[in-house]
């Protein structure tokens, strides 16, 4: 299976790269509207139940790329830290807390929704929002926050980084022409919102 990288997909870090980071001491702090706010490192993570799921990362720029992607599934998190009904959105902030983007809980608890570490069995570099990133193949890619640091619960929506800039709310992904990296970059269509399956 190819890496992302054999794939060609483009890097991009609009808040600019973070360069080298430390996977073994990685945190991640789920905090807001919960009984149980804690934090989990790397380790925790790795030995919570693991989901693998194929799809698709689609960018707002129109390329997309299919791949086995592992991690856990937010209903895990949710879970340990006991979410409160009120909560409605999640809010992820990126690693120096200058990105930021949320989803709504039910769109975090998709199928396919997944805080993930690797893709195609290999472990999530930072050129790729690794450690940890955001994978909802259901929504524009600027909603898959990279290398998260923190997941607030939230009882209402704010404004991220790109929807501060113009970017839909809602990220929906829209009908149009896409470049489908699993086919050397072959334009292929979106049919309509959702899940895109070529």
């Amino acid at each position: 299976m190819k890496t992302l990288e054999e794939l060609n997909t483009p890097i991009f870090w609009a808040e600019g790269h973070p360069g080298s980071l430390e996977r073994d001491k990685w945190v991640i702090s789920v905090t807001g509207k919960c009984v149980n706010p804690q934090q989990f490192t790397w380790q925790q993570l790795l030995q919570l139940p693991q989901k693998e799921v194929m799809g698709r990362l689609t960018s707002v720029t129109r390329w997309s790329v299919e791949g086995l992607w592992t991690g856990i599934a937010f209903s895990t998190i949710l879970d340990i830290v006991k979410m409160l009904p009120s909560c409605k959105y999640l809010r992820f902030w990126s690693i120096g807390e200058i990105y930021d983007t949320s989803i709504p809980v039910d769109i975090a608890l998709k199928e396919k929704s997944l805080l993930a570490h690797s893709f195609n069995k290999e472990y999530l570099s930072e050129d790729y929002g690794g450690p940890v990133r955001v994978f909802v193949p259901y929504l524009w890619g600027y909603k898959s926050a990279k290398s998260v640091v923190k997941i607030e619960l939230m009882e209402y929506y704010i404004p991220g980084f790109w929807e501060n800039r113009g970017y839909s709310d809602s990220g929906e992904i829209e009908p149009g022409p896409c470049r489908d990296l699993n086919a050397d970059g072959e334009i292929k269509y979106i049919q309509g919102p959702g899940e895109v399956i070529f």
